[in-house]
Order: C-alpha cells, then sequence, then structure tokens
C-alpha cells in the first residue's frame, strides 16, 4: 500500500480512448505515475510510450502486468467482455482496481467480482463517474428533503447523434494486421471469428465483446438513480429496440426504450444514437412527484414546484355548501402549503443549483479512486454497487432477446 507521501504507481489495461482519459486524470491529480500499459494493438502500446514515456512497461499479456510487485493500483478498460475477468485476476493478485462500466458482460461474473472484492480484501470501484457528480448528490439531498413530495416516476434519456456517439471509431488504416495486433487475446472468452479489425476498433457494435446501450449508457442512467434515490432495485425490466439509423453491421441495437419497475416509482429510459435533437435535450433526468418535478443533468438541477389545488374535485360544487366546507376543511387540513426546505428552496416556482465550473466528475471520480487507495476506506461505487447497475442493464439486453420482461431479484443480485 502506498503510503500518502507515495506515489501510488497505476498500470493501464486497454489503451483506448476511455482509458487513455482515465490514465490521464490519474496523472492530472498528481502523486500518482503510470508504469505498465497493456493492450493488445502494438500501435496503442507504442502511443503509450510517446504519452507517458519510454520507460513504461508494456505488454499484449495483461497477466504479465498484474505478477508485477511493484504496481499499487491497475485501470482496466478494455472493451467490456474482458472487464470481470481482468478485474477479478486483479483483485486477487493483491492489487486494486478501476474497472470501467459496466462491471460485468454476463450475469454470473457480478458475483464472481463481488466475491474477489471479499477474499481480496482490495479496492474495487466501477469507473461510472455519475456516481461522483455532484448533480446527483445534490438530487439526493433535495429528494430526502421531499423537494418534489412523494416520486413515482423518472423518465431518462441519453441521445447521441454523432459518428464517435455511435461508436463509428476510427480505424487505423493499414496498420491493423495480424502481425500487429493480438487477435485471439482480443476474442478472449467471445466465439473464435476470422481476423476482422472493425470488430476490435468498434467492438461496441457487437454483442459479443459489448454491451449495447444499456451496458454503455444506460448504466450511467441507473447510477444517476441511484445514487440520488439510494435505491437498489429494479425488480422487473422490459426493453424493446432495434437497429433504426446505423445499418452497418453491427448486431447491437442503436435506440433502445426500457422501463424498469421499483418499489415505488416506475423508471422509464431511453438511447437514441440518431438523434437530432439539440445538445442540451440529449441527455437529462427527469424526478416526477406529488407536488412537483426535478430535472438533473450534467450542468445543474431543476426542481418546478407545483402546489396542490385547494379544491380537491370537480364535483363537489354538487354538494350542499354545508358539505363543501367539511370536505375543503379535510382536504386542507391533509396537504397543507409546504414549506421551504433546508437549503431555502422555495415551497412552489422554480429553483436552480449549478455546480461549480471547476467541477468535473470524471476527474472527481478517479479522485475519489485514490483516495481510497491511500486511506483504504472504500469508495460506495464498489463491486456490490456496481452489479446493482450493471446486473439490470444485461437484463435489458436479455429483455430485447427474448422479448419479454425480465425478474431481476435486486437484493440477491441475480434473475430470478
Amino acid at each position: 500500500m502506498a503510503s500518502p507521501n507515495d506515489k501510488i504507481r497505476f498500470a493501464l489495461i486497454g489503451a483506448g480512448g476511455m482509458g487513455t482519459g482515465d490514465a490521464n486524470d490519474v496523472l492530472s491529480l498528481g502523486g500518482t505515475e503510470i508504469v505498465a500499459v497493456g493492450d493488445i494493438y502494438d500501435g496503442r502500446l507504442e502511443r503509450a510510450k510517446e504519452r507517458w514515456g519510454a520507460g513504461v512497461f508494456t505488454t499484449r499479456d495483461y497477466r504479465e502486468i498484474i505478477a508485477r510487485k511493484d504496481i499499487d493500483a491497475v485501470i482496466v478498460a478494455t472493451p467490456d467482455h474482458w472487464h470481470a475477468q481482468i478485474a477479478h485476476d486483479v483483485l486477487l493478485s493483491g492489487k486494486d482496481v478501476y474497472v470501467e462500466k459496466p462491471m460485468c458482460h454476463k450475469f454470473p461474473e457480478c458475483q464472481m467480482l463481488m466475491d474477489a472484492q471479499a477474499k481480496s480484501g482490495k479496492i474495487l470501484q466501477v469507473g461510472s463517474q455519475y456516481a461522483s457528480a455532484m448533480v446527483f448528490l445534490k438530487a439526493q439531498q433535495l429528494i430526502q428533503q421531499g423537494a418534489i413530495g412523494e416520486m413515482n416516476l423518472i423518465e431518462a434519456w441519453l441521445d447521441r447523434n454523432t459518428a464517435l456517439g455511435a461508436w463509428q471509431y476510427t480505424l487505423p488504416g493499414e496498420d491493423a494486421t495480424l502481425a500487429r495486433i493480438d487477435w485471439d487475446r482480443f476474442l478472449g472468452n467471445a466465439p473464435k471469428v476470422p481476423f476482422e479489425p472493425v470488430r476490435l476498433f468498434r467492438w461496441r457494435n457487437y454483442k459479443d465483446y459489448g454491451t449495447g446501450v444499456s451496458g454503455d449508457l444506460f448504466v450511467h442512467l441507473l447510477t444517476g438513480l441511484h445514487v440520488a434515490t439510494s435505491s437498489l432495485r429494479p425488480n422487473r425490466i422490459y426493453a424493446t429496440g432495434g437497429v433504426r439509423y446505423w445499418k452497418d453491421g453491427r448486431d447491437a441495437y442503436d435506440v433502445v426504450l426500457a422501463m424498469m419497475d421499483y418499489p415505488t416509482f416506475t423508471f422509464a429510459l431511453r438511447v437514441n444514437l440518431a438523434s437530432g435533437a439539440a445538445p442540451p435535450e440529449r441527455f437529462g433526468l427527469k424526478f416526477v412527484g406529488s407536488e412537483g418535478t426535478m430535472e438533473v443533468t450534467m450542468g445543474g438541477v431543476t426542481v418546478d414546484r407545483k402546489p396542490r389545488e385547494a379544491e380537491p374535485g370537480y364535483t363537489i360544487d354538487t354538494f350542499s355548501k354545508a358539505t363543501q366546507q367539511k370536505i375543503l376543511a379535510q382536504y386542507r387540513s391533509k396537504y397543507p402549503s409546504a414549506k421551504p426546505t433546508a437549503d431555502g428552496m422555495r415551497p412552489d416556482g422554480s429553483e436552480r443549483f449549478t455546480p461549480p465550473r471547476s467541477h468535473n466528475a470524471h476527474v472527481d471520480h478517479v479522485a475519489n479512486f485514490i483516495n481510497a487507495v491511500r486511506t483504504r476506506k472504500s469508495f460506495f461505487e464498489d463491486a456490490t454497487f456496481g452489479a446493482r447497475t450493471a446486473g439490470p442493464s444485461l437484463a435489458v439486453n436479455l429483455s430485447l432477446e427474448k422479448q419479454q420482461a425480465i425478474n431481476w431479484d435486486p437484493r440477491g443480485i441475480r434473475l430470478v
């Protein structure tokens, strides 16, 4: 374990866009260094040395990294189908791990990682940065204060409309050869298929390696929801969708709608990878309650409170005046005017919370992991939290496959 005055020595396994971003965030916080990088494409290993120094150890075989004694923590940012196995092996090698979302590609891997974290006593943090986003922590506070009354419906959407957002990542052209790529290692436990570079560099398009829009984007929405509501569930999931625009050979859908039943509210989610909406409208969660609504984006939290109407029904004027007076008195006693919340939110009208411009959820999330490594106090987005967001996301894919509702046990964290 690194002492507070020592540098934490990191390794990166999977040096694509997300892994590189995570590594740069780690370095930006100071007291850290990247000492090893693993990837199955030689071009990314060469780029790692260009970024972080010729002395960085590089390898195609991640096992050479976790065998090293000079590494404290490992970032796992591979394609989804490798997340759980590598994170499992890192934990049992005695190192802490920051594993990108979704934590798992298959249902049994969720339990495998929870067991490995418990057995190893090491830190595991899932890389879904909405867990560290100030807006969701603020939403949690407001919900607990009753800012919108009794919550009953939540709508969420996370749309994209760019080639990058639709997983059309850049191909390296003539450099993508079998001599430069460890194809068998990339495939891992996936079905064996002939060498086809597009399947590696645009792996999210294929169910064998990715988890579709659910694992890529619904996980974020579930993370934000679970932080804001402190919920453990859903218990029933249904989804529909298809390839509506990106007809490029992918088998992962580009439009998906899902409904999830929680004990006290319904959660509706949407992703459209060809949305023509303006950028501010491409992401948000709208919490609907009996006394108002709350909309959460990465730019802020807006509460819009609507006081109850004083008249309790459309037929009251058909009763005698004496009866009307009794009904109105009972109604006003049951639904008194809302009181301002502790942070000064008015009982009606709109209020907005905006996080400081310096707030960066990605960087703060990595900072929370580094703090956990130093203090040995695990951040709350551990393997159990990760399973409770990865599991429902996988259930969305199962619902799409079976075209039926899926029952989920949020406490046992398993299919029913």
